[in-house]
């Protein structure tokens, strides 16, 4: 999920069980709760007696759902199940959401669940999960996030080059911090904010503080998908409109590409907006630039660094993909408390849908062509050069 930022999801939307899922094949019913037919048993026997695994060419990643996974109001996961026809159910007891699957052409889809905790458990489940060849796939995660008005606007989409965690740091209460101080959230291992910055080594982050993306794939991917035309409607427009001399939040959902920031805590507001760009480019070195906040990525990459480590996948064909649902801080003449309770209320979250939609319309695009173009791609990941 995203976030300074998202909201709408409640607790009465939560994850279906496996039970509640809606199988559309005689493959799917491997985790219905009724007794199976001899069919079903029979196609379940095989199943569990087959020793190939599945070749998975890509694998998409959402870490939300809101009620069904069909034909109700779309979270991340629904338009990736509706329209690549993942009809193929893997129960996954070990994890927040069954597996769905096309295994004609390869792609396989995963919710996560929202948060560090069960982002890194649901891709560890998945990446030990014996019944799936993920050693070539590609990743794609496609979520929604929140976006920085410095630098785009709602509906937006970005390729990620890096991962900063926002969680790993130290922390001084606001009322206790040293008068000459900023900020009282610091840099684990230091005594006071942004020290040692000089010491910072992106290829090196023994504890997750920064990940660094195959940026030769990132920014192939946003080649090919730059021009996307994306959602936009009425209420955007409006919402926009309050950003008055945030001239990139005044215009029309874009492609593009720059740094996320991925923190458990649900954060809003001009100050944590600035904290947010000083963390980013104090853990990049200067090189990345905040642009979208979100929960899951540090964990899903943790993870996938792990797997990769053991020889089960390569981390270096993984994409991130975040799309812009709300602003990160509060528009001129409002306090940060007074926005975010508008945005979690009422008409809020203006571009929610259309953001799922640009996830889908932007994340498509890659899934396709390392379909399309597989014979080429399983050996040698696609880059500009």
């Amino acid at each position: 999920m995203s976030f300074s930022s998202f909201a709408v999801y409640s607790s009465s939307n939560a994850h279906p069980t496996s039970a509640s899922l809606k199988p559309s094949s005689a493959q799917t019913q491997l985790s219905s709760p009724t007794e199976p037919s001899s069919l079903t048993k029979t196609h379940l026997s095989k199943k569990a007696n087959q020793l190939t695994k599945m070749k998975v060419k890509v694998v998409v990643v959402s870490m939300f759902e809101i009620g069904d996974d069909t034909e109700d109001t779309p979270g991340e996961f629904q338009l990736w199940r509706e329209r690549q026809s993942l009809d193929t159910r893997y129960p996954l007891p070990h994890g927040h959401h069954d597996i769905f699957a096309n295994e004609e052409k390869g792609i396989i889809g995963i919710v996560t669940g929202m948060g560090i905790a069960k982002a890194s458990a649901a891709i560890m489940a998945l990446g030990l999960d014996n019944r799936f060849d993920l050693s070539q796939a590609y990743w794609i995660v496609a979520g929604i996030a929140g976006i920085d008005p410095y630098d785009s606007t709602i509906g937006s989409a970005v390729w990620t080059d890096y991962v900063v965690d926002g969680d790993l740091a130290h922390q001084i209460d606001a009322r206790e911090i040293p008068e000459d101080w900023d900020t009282g959230y610091f840099p684990l291992f230091t005594h006071s904010p942004y020290a040692n910055a000089d010491k910072v080594n992106t290829q090196k982050s023994p504890n997750g503080e920064v990940f660094v993306l195959n940026q030769q794939l990132a920014k192939w991917a946003y080649d090919l998908t730059k021009d996307t035309q994306l959602p936009n409607t009425p209420a955007m427009d409006t919402l926009r409109s309050k950003y008055q001399g945030y001239e990139h939040a005044l215009k029309k959902p874009s492609v593009s590409y720059g740094s996320h920031l991925s923190a458990s805590t649900f954060w809003h507001g001009e100050k944590l907006n600035e904290w947010a760009n000083n963390w980013v480019s104090y853990w990049t070195g200067s090189k990345g630039n905040f642009m979208t906040s979100g929960m899951e990525d540090s964990a899903t990459l943790q993870s996938m660094s792990y797997l990769h480590n053991a020889g089960l996948v390569d981390k270096n064909r993984m994409v991130i993909l975040r799309t812009a649902s709300n602003f990160t801080m509060q528009p001129p003449g409002l306090c940060a408390a007074q926005n975010l309770e508008n945005e979690s209320s009422g008409e809020g979250y203006a571009a929610m849908r259309s953001a799922i939609e640009s996830a889908y319309l932007v994340g498509v695009q890659f899934t396709n062509y390392i379909i399309e173009h597989w014979d080429t791609v399983k050996d040698t990941t696609p880059s500009l050069e």
